[in-house]
């Protein structure tokens, strides 16, 4: 079983609700906010960093760890010890689901053809002082 790893550092931005918006000819246009759709970029240039010669074939299994900024008042030493124990998670916005999304399709095509190949996905939400998105990819 073959695997990929990479984590992108920065900022984690959940995808937004798509917008509506006219095109010249009159006809209603979907497309994403600024801000997801920058952050797929980024996504998409750190994943082309680690892509293997070929498009990944066959089903895939993908693990997500995001690591959102710890808030000041968690920056005590009582408060870190818990959250270095894991016992002490994130229960605040942005959603898992929509933060993987962003992900997701930010690697789509660049690292694998669709999304329909991942078969299992397993994500998790943490706090750390560095906010970033670990990927593990095994296929």
């Amino acid at each position: 079983m073959n695997r990929i790893v990479c984590e992108i550092v920065g900022e984690l931005v959940a995808q937004g609700r798509p917008r509506a918006g006219k095109s010249f000819t009159g006809k209603t246009v979907l497309y994403d906010p600024e801000k997801s759709r920058v952050f797929k970029q980024y996504v998409k240039l750190i994943a082309s960093q680690h892509k293997p010669q070929e498009l990944i074939q066959g089903p895939i299994h993908l693990e997500l760890t995001f690591y959102q900024p710890t808030p000041k008042k968690y920056q005590t030493r009582p408060k870190q010890e818990l959250i270095a124990a894991g016992l002490l998670l994130p229960t605040t916005k942005p959603y898992v689901d929509n933060l993987e999304k962003s992900v997701n399709d930010g690697l789509s095509k660049i690292l694998w053809q669709d999304d329909s190949q991942v078969v299992s996905m397993m994500v998790k939400k943490l706090y750390s002082m560095t906010p970033r998105v670990v990927v593990l990819i095994s296929y």
